[in-house]
C-alpha cells in the first residue's frame, strides 16, 4: 500500500497501520488526505487480511484538523450568485462527510490513537472510529466554534453518543481543549498512557488481540453496535437474531469452543 501523498499503510500480522504522514504540517488535512482516506478505508473493508485498523498521526501530533488553505481555495471559489454558491459549499461539505463515513462504516474496527494536537476535524475523524486512546501530551478541542461556525462533518452527530450531550455543548459552544486525562475522565478516550511510546505499544498489543478474535464475529458485533444507534432496542434483538441465524453456522464457533476447552489459541480463517 504505496503511493499516498497523505498516509502511510502498513499492514503485518492481519493489522493496518494507517498513518497521516505530513508531520511538517501538522498533519492537517488537505485534499489529498480527504481522497485518500476514503480509498484506504475501502481497502481495509475490503481486504480480507486486515482485521483491525490503528489510525495515528506521525510526528508529534496526531492532526491539527483541516488545512486552512483548502478552506482558503473553496472561498476563492465563490461567485455572485448566493443559490449556486452555497450549492457549491453543501456538495463540498456533503464530500468531505463522505471521507469520515467511510471510516464509520468500515466493517473492521478502527482504533485511534492519539498524541499531540487533535483539533477540529481531527475530532469529527476519531468519533467516526470505533475506540479512541491517547497521550497525556495530547489536546483535543472542537476548534470550528472559535473559525466562526459549527463543526459539520460529524462531530455534532457522532460524539453525543461518546461523552454524552451536555459535554459535547459544553465543548462545541466554548472551543476550550482538553487534555488527555480529562479526555479519559469525559469518556473520550478509553485509556490515557502516560507518553507516545507507550500508546503505541498499548494500541498495538490491544489490536492484536481483536485480530486473533474470530473475524466474522467482530464484523457482526460492530455491525450489532452500529444498527442500534438508529434503532429501538427491539429491532436491534430481531435484527441480531436474524444476523446470527447464519453466523451461528460459521465454522468459526466450532473452532473456538474447541480451542476454548483444549486451553489453546484458537486460529481463524480471515
Amino acid at each position: 500500500m504505496n503511493g499516498y501523498k497523505a498516509f502511510t499503510v502498513e499492514l503485518s500480522e492481519q493489522v493496518a497501520q494507517v498513518t497521516i504522514n505530513r508531520p511538517e504540517k501538522l498533519n492537517a488535512m488537505n485534499a489529498d488526505f480527504w481522497r485518500e482516506i476514503v480509498e484506504i478505508f475501502r481497502w481495509a473493508d475490503d481486504t480480507d487480511a486486515v482485521r483491525v485498523v490503528i489510525l495515528s498521526g506521525a510526528g508529534e501530533h496526531f492532526s491539527s484538523g483541516i488545512d486552512l488553505q483548502l478552506l482558503a481555495e473553496a472561498a476563492s471559489q465563490m461567485g455572485p450568485d448566493i443559490g449556486r454558491n452555497a450549492e457549491r459549499l453543501r456538495r463540498r461539505i456533503l464530500e468531505l462527510q463522505a471521507s469520515f463515513n467511510a471510516v464509520d462504516a468500515c466493517r473492521k474496527p478502527v482504533i485511534a490513537a492519539i498524541q499531540g494536537y487533535c483539533l477540529g476535524g481531527a475530532i469529527d475523524l476519531i468519533a467516526a472510529c470505533d475506540m479512541r486512546y491517547g497521550s497525556e501530551d495530547a489536546r483535543f478541542a472542537i476548534k470550528e466554534i472559535d473559525m466562526g461556525m459549527a463543526a459539520d462533518v460529524g462531530t455534532l452527530q457522532r460524539l453525543p453518543r461518546i461523552i454524552g450531550d451536555g459535554m459535547m455543548r459544553e465543548l462545541a459552544y466554548t472551543g476550550r481543549t482538553l487534555d488527555g486525562h480529562e479526555a479519559q475522565a469525559i469518556g473520550l478516550i478509553n485509556r490515557c498512557y502516560a507518553s507516545p511510546e507507550e500508546l503505541r505499544a498499548g494500541v498495538l498489543e490491544l489490536a492484536r488481540t481483536i485480530a486473533a478474535k474470530s473475524p466474522l464475529a467482530i464484523r457482526g458485533t460492530k455491525q450489532m453496535i452500529r444498527y442500534m444507534r438508529d434503532h429501538r432496542v427491539d429491532d436491534g434483538l430481531d435484527y441480531v437474531a436474524t444476523w446470527n441465524a447464519a453466523m451461528l453456522q460459521s465454522a468459526d464457533l466450532r473452532i473456538a469452543m474447541a480451542a476454548h476447552m483444549a486451553k489453546r489459541k484458537p486460529d481463524f480463517e480471515d
